[in-house]
C-alpha cells in the first residue's frame, strides 16, 4: 500500500484504458504481432491492477498496521493469492498458525522515518496473545535488515523486554539508544523503514479479529 505501488496502479490503469479506448474507439489496420503484444501488455496491465485493487479491498488496516485473514488457506483462488501477493511477500501460513501486519506509517499517517523516535505501548495483558511466540522485526525501506551496534534486527517476548511498573511495555524504536531502555530498544536507521508483527500460534482474541496492535507513536 505504498505511495509507489498506488501511483503505479494508477499509471497501469491509464495506459489499459487508453489502448482498449483505441482499439473500441479508433480501429485500425491490425497485424497478429502487434495484437499478440498488446494483448500481453493489456492483460499483464488489467491483472496486475485488479489484483491491487482486490488487496485494498480485502486488507485491513488499524492503527497504521496492515493485516489480511486468511492469507494461507488452501480454498483461496488464484485471484486472492495475487491479492495477498501484493502485500504479504514470501510464504505465507494459515491464520491459526500465524499472522503479520506491517506498517511504514505511524499512528498520525506519517512515514516512519529514523530522524524521529518512536514508541509502542501495550497495556498491562495487551501484548499480542499467542501460544508459541510473536516478534516485531525492522527493515529499511526495501525491507532488509538495518544494521546496528546490538546487532539487534527483532524484539519479542523472548528477548526479555522489560515491564514497567503497571505491568505495561513500551518498544522504542529510534536510530539513537534510549537512556535506560536499551532492553526494549528496537533500532532504527537514518531513513524510512518498515515495521512487522509475526504472531505464530495466535490467540483467539486476533483470530476472532478482537486484537488491535498499538500504534506507532511519535515521541516528542
Amino acid at each position: 500500500m505504498s505511495k509507489t505501488y498506488t501511483y503505479l496502479t494508477i499509471l497501469i490503469g491509464a495506459v489499459c484504458v487508453y489502448f482498449l479506448t483505441r482499439l473500441i474507439f479508433f480501429p485500425r489496420p491490425r497485424i497478429v504481432s502487434s495484437d499478440l503484444i498488446q494483448g500481453a501488455l493489456i492483460g499483464f496491465g488489467l491483472a496486475f491492477v485488479s489484483a491491487q485493487i482486490y488487496a485494498r479491498i480485502k486488507a485491513k488496516k488499524v492503527n497504521g498496521w496492515i493485516t489480511m485473514f486468511g492469507l494461507g488457506e488452501p480454498r483461496n483462488g488464484m485471484f486472492l493469492r495475487a491479492a495477498h501477493a501484493q502485500l504479504f511477500l514470501g510464504p505465507v501460513n494459515l491464520e491459526q498458525e500465524a499472522m503479520y501486519w506491517w506498517t511504514n506509517s505511524d499512528g498520525a499517517g506519517h512515514a516512519l522515518s529514523g530522524g524521529h523516535d518512536y514508541v509502542m505501548h501495550f497495556p498491562s495483558g495487551g501484548l499480542p496473545p499467542n501460544k508459541a511466540f510473536w516478534s516485531i522485526t525492522m527493515g529499511d525501506a526495501r525491507n532488509h535488515f538495518v544494521a546496528n551496534p546490538l546487532n539487534r534486527y527483532s524484539v519479542s517476548d523472548r528477548t526479555g523486554l522489560a515491564q514497567n511498573p503497571d505491568g505495561s511495555v513500551d518498544i522504542y524504536i529510534q536510530k539513537a539508544s534510549p537512556a535506560g531502555h536499551e532492553s526494549n530498544w528496537l533500532p532504527a536507521p537514518s531513513d524510512n523503514f518498515i515495521l512487522w508483527l509475526r504472531v505464530y500460534i495466535p490467540g483467539e482474541a486476533i483470530l476472532q479479529g478482537k486484537y488491535t496492535v498499538p500504534a506507532v507513536v511519535e515521541r516528542k
